[in-house]
């Protein structure tokens, strides 16, 4: 046990211990690997430093987000959007039901229930945006080939990983560490206990006003394009943000901000694919992985090996190619969802969607490197447009400003193909999230809008409750994910996620 403990200790150190500083694309900008503490002296040098080192805080948040598929495993997995009924075949399974308190070995380091549990990899991304905040400021103003553009970008974008780190952490676990920025060794969290999540909030909240202090709406290079935070970034974050806080009318002005720019665009939806295949003029954020030296394995935990099947596989999962791994609720996709077949986000968006298979086609984004090794080039999509434009439209509805957010809610139905709202205005809110289901199905953001859901209106969908979450059990704080046990062990100031500590680990 003790071996396991100092090897992962010495895992965590060494993932500052490498610097890459030759950049030639997006691409390798993007793959930057962070920079080491022992390295400080002799790298922070110029501005080509500056900007690897910023890179490496992307690298480690691409990394937090596809360690067991957390950005969808939290997002998606544990809604109504799979059903509990169906057979689920996949180390998933109990994430679908929530059934989040599974002991886990503590050798089994690879299982994604231990992965997604463990909030101590995102520190490792605050840790890269704390050291670019601290020394790209003391980099002589003569190394910038732009002072004063260069500088305000690499800055602004640490703010901004920073707040996004802090963000989804708190919306995950609620209660996370908030971390002394001067500390060399916070990864290892082990002189940190968890901090109420009104605080940590507050926090992402400051960090993300700061990033829009520095940030500007325009990209260095097309290539940067929205696979680096820009001011529309920040305020996309900020209006999040206040609307998981609960503060409406802040989140309409963020969200105002973002749509009233004009520097993003929707996709014709007759073309609704094209957003997927990355940096298109609708999104706003994406986790860059679409070229080889940052794609998702497809031998392993990836979107296509369970979302795809047969004929859309060259080596699929498992023996019967018929069926995908991962199966979802049919009542809720083909009867809720898109029960309408005029909904071009049904037609374009899947495949042979009537049959008890459904094919999800957004992460069918596949090279093959040879016969059995297949590469995912799927950007992760955080933030675009339509989710924006949406969650105006719920805060709208919140502050009973029903005309206004139904005008929203209409243009984003009408531009997929189907009919005005005829919600009334007291259903208007959740038919909002209900269209957010539709608009960004498996984009990460299905149980978090269900979170909202609950606090606003006190509706409860998420799915089979005896499986999933109750309206007592979220009274409770189940809602709340547990941390993984073995932090537990190593760090004697945590506690267990209240709701959790009863439940077998």
């Amino acid at each position: 046990m003790k071996t396991y403990y100092k090897t992962k200790y010495i895992q965590h150190l060494l993932t500052f211990c490498f610097v890459v500083i030759s950049l030639n694309s997006c691409s390798d900008y993007l793959d930057e690997k962070p920079i080491s503490q022992p390295s400080n002296v002799t790298f922070w040098r110029n501005s080509t430093d500056a900007n690897s080192a910023v890179a490496g805080g992307y690298a480690q948040l691409r990394k937090a987000l596809n360690s067991g598929l957390s950005y969808y495993a939290h997002g998606d997995l544990g809604t109504d959007v799979f059903s509990t009924d169906r057979e689920l075949r996949s180390e998933f399974t109990d994430i679908m039901k929530f059934k989040l308190g599974k002991s886990v070995p503590v050798t089994d380091t690879w299982n994604p229930m231990y992965k997604v549990r463990d909030f101590s990899i995102f520190y490792a991304a605050i840790k890269q945006a704390d050291l670019c905040l601290k020394h790209i400021p003391e980099i002589p103003k003569e190394e910038f080939s732009d002072y004063d553009v260069q500088y305000n970008q690499y800055i602004g974008e640490a703010y901004f990983i920073r707040a996004f780190s802090y963000f989804y952490m708190a919306r995950v676990w609620g209660n996370v560490p908030i971390v002394d920025s001067s500390d060399p060794d916070i990864v290892d969290l082990k002189n940190y206990k968890r901090e109420d999540v009104a605080k940590v909030l507050i926090k992402a909240t400051e960090d993300c006003q700061l990033a829009l202090k520095y940030l500007s709406w325009d990209y260095s290079t097309a290539t940067d394009k929205v696979v680096r935070a820009n001011a529309g970034a920040a305020w996309a974050l900020l209006a999040h943000i206040y609307a998981w806080s609960g503060n409406y009318p802040a989140c309409e002005i963020a969200a105002g901000n973002v749509i009233n720019s004009n520097v993003y665009s929707y996709v014709d939806r007759n073309n609704y694919l094209d957003i997927f295949k990355g940096q298109s003029e609708e999104c706003i954020f994406e986790i860059a992985q679409n070229s080889e030296n940052e794609a998702q394995s497809g031998n392993d935990l990836s979107l296509p090996r369970f979302l795809l099947r047969g004929e859309y596989l060259k080596t699929p999962r498992g023996v019967d190619t018929k069926e995908t791994v991962w199966q979802f609720d049919l009542k809720t996709v083909q009867q809720i969802f898109f029960n309408d077949p005029k909904d071009l986000r049904r037609t374009k968006g899947f495949a042979e969607f009537s049959s008890q298979w459904p094919i999800l086609l957004k992460y069918s984004k596949i090279i093959y490197t040879s016969e059995t090794s297949a590469l995912s080039l799927n950007n992760i999509v955080v933030f675009r447009l339509a989710d924006i434009a949406l969650l105006q439209a719920e805060a709208q509805a919140a502050q009973g400003k029903y005309a206004e957010a139904r005008v929203t809610l209409n243009s984003i139905r009408v531009m997929a193909g189907l009919e005005n709202s005829t919600t009334t205005n007291d259903k208007l809110f959740e038919a909002i999230i209900e269209e957010r289901g539709r608009e960004l199905f498996m984009e990460g953001h299905r149980f978090y809008d269900l979170v909202r859901l609950a606090r606003e209106k006190k509706v409860y969908k998420f799915g089979d409750s005896s499986n999933k979450i109750s309206p007592a059990e979220f009274l409770n704080g189940k809602s709340y994910w547990p941390i993984q046990p073995s932090l537990l062990e190593t760090n004697i100031l945590f506690t267990q996620t209240e709701f959790w500590k009863s439940q077998a680990q």
